[in-house]
C-alpha cells in the first residue's frame, strides 16, 4: 500500500528544531507556584520524608529558598505554616508572631518582587487536624468564617500579595473579601481552592503539616472523587463571592475537572500537583523505575495542556531549571 495515500504527520517530527517550532503548550516557570512549609525558631531545615528535597524551614531559610526560587525563574511562592502549639479553635492562624506572618514580612523585605501567597486554612493550626471550629463531631461553617476572614486580614497585614483560602467552608470566599475590604486590603486578590476534592494524595502533606484529622474524615466539606458537575458548581459559587482565581486540587487525577473548568470559565484557574503526586513519582524515580524528570516534565505539561493557567507545584524549582535549559 503506497504511503502517498496518507496524510504525513511524521514529517512534522522527524527534526528536533521543527518539534520545537510546533510545540502546543510550552511550560514557563513564571507560571509555577512553589509552596513552602514555614515554622518558628531560625536555622531550622527538617528534611519531610515522603517529600524527598522538600523541607519545613524556619523563616531566614525560607527567605534563602524564596530568593532560589526566585533565581530558577519562579516569581511566586505559597506558604503554609506550622506552628509550635495547636488549639481548638486555631488561634495561632492569625497571630502576628507566628511563622507564615513572619516569613511573608521577611521575603517581602529580601526580594520584594517575589509574589507571595498565603493558604488561608485552620487545620494546621487546630489540635483536632480540621479545617474549622468543630462541635460535637461536626465542623461548624459559619463559626469558621470569621476566623478564616482575620487569618487573611493577619496576611495581608504582614505584606502577603494574595490569599488563598483551602478551608472548603460554603461562604469562605465571601467573608475573606469582605474582611480584606472592610481592613483596608481591596486590592489583594483572592485565589479560591474552589474545587478541591477528598483525595488520597494529601498524605505526603498532612505528614509535612501534622494536620492529619484526630478523627472522622474531610469528606464532609471536601468533594467526592466521582463529583465532575458538583465541581463546576463550586467554581460559580466562588465567582460569585469574589474569587480572582480558581483552583482545581488535586490535578493529575482530575485533569478532566481542569479541562472542563478551562472551558467553561474565563477566570485565570490554577491546578495545584499535590504532595502525594511529587512523592509518587519521587518514589518510583528514586528506586530507577522511571526517568523522574521526564515523568515530572510530562505531569506538569498534561496539567498545562488540560488549560491551568497557573500550576502550583512542589516542583517548581527543578522544573524551571529544565525549562530553561530547553
Amino acid at each position: 500500500m503506497n504511503s502517498d495515500q496518507y496524510p504525513h504527520i511524521r514529517r512534522l517530527r522527524r527534526n528536533a528544531t521543527l518539534r520545537d517550532m510546533l510545540n502546543e503548550n510550552r511550560l514557563s516557570a513564571s507560571e509555577f507556584i512553589y509552596p513552602m512549609f514555614v515554622v518558628n525558631g531560625t536555622g531550622v531545615r527538617t528534611p519531610i520524608e515522603p517529600m524527598p528535597g522538600i523541607d519545613q524551614m524556619s523563616v531566614d531559610i525560607a527567605v534563602e529558598e524564596a530568593q532560589r526560587a526566585m533565581e530558577a525563574g519562579v516569581k511566586s511562592v505559597l506558604l503554609f505554616g506550622i506552628p509550635d502549639i495547636k488549639d481548638a479553635t486555631g488561634s495561632g492562624s492569625s497571630a502576628p508572631d507566628e511563622a507564615v506572618q513572619q516569613a511573608v514580612a521577611a521575603i517581602k523585605r529580601a526580594s520584594p518582587e517575589t509574589y507571595v501567597i498565603t493558604d488561608v486554612c485552620l487545620c494546621e493550626y487546630t489540635d483536632h487536624g480540621h479545617c474549622g471550629i468543630v462541635k460535637g463531631n461536626d465542623t461548624d461553617n459559619d463559626a469558621t468564617l470569621p476566623l478564616l476572614a482575620e487569618t487573611a486580614v493577619s496576611h495581608a497585614e504582614a505584606g502577603a500579595d494574595m490569599v488563598a483560602p483551602s478551608a472548603m467552608m460554603d461562604g469562605q470566599v465571601a467573608a475573606i473579601r469582605n474582611g480584606l475590604n472592610e481592613a483596608g486590603f481591596s486590592n489583594t486578590p483572592v485565589m479560591g481552592y474552589s474545587a478541591k476534592y477528598a483525595s488520597a494524595f494529601y498524605g505526603p502533606f498532612r505528614i509535612a503539616a501534622d494536620s492529619a484529622p484526630q478523627f472522622g474524615e474531610r469528606r464532609a466539606y471536601q468533594m467526592a472523587p466521582n463529583q465532575g458537575r458538583e465541581a463546576m458548581r463550586e467554581i460559580e459559587a466562588d465567582l460569585e463571592e469574589g474569587a480572582d482565581i480558581i483552583m482545581v486540587k488535586p490535578a493529575l487525577a482530575y485533569l478532566d475537572v481542569i479541562k472542563e473548568a478551562a472551558m467553561r470559565f474565563d477566570t485565570p484557574l490554577a491546578a495545584y500537583n499535590v504532595s502525594g503526586e511529587y512523592s509518587m513519582v519521587a518514589a518510583v524515580g528514586c528506586a530507577g523505575w522511571l526517568d523522574r524528570e521526564r515523568a515530572m516534565m510530562e505531569i506538569l505539561t498534561s496539567i498545562k495542556r488540560a488549560g491551568a493557567d497557573l500550576i502550583i507545584t512542589y516542583s517548581a524549582i527543578e522544573a524551571a531549571e529544565l525549562v530553561a535549559r530547553g
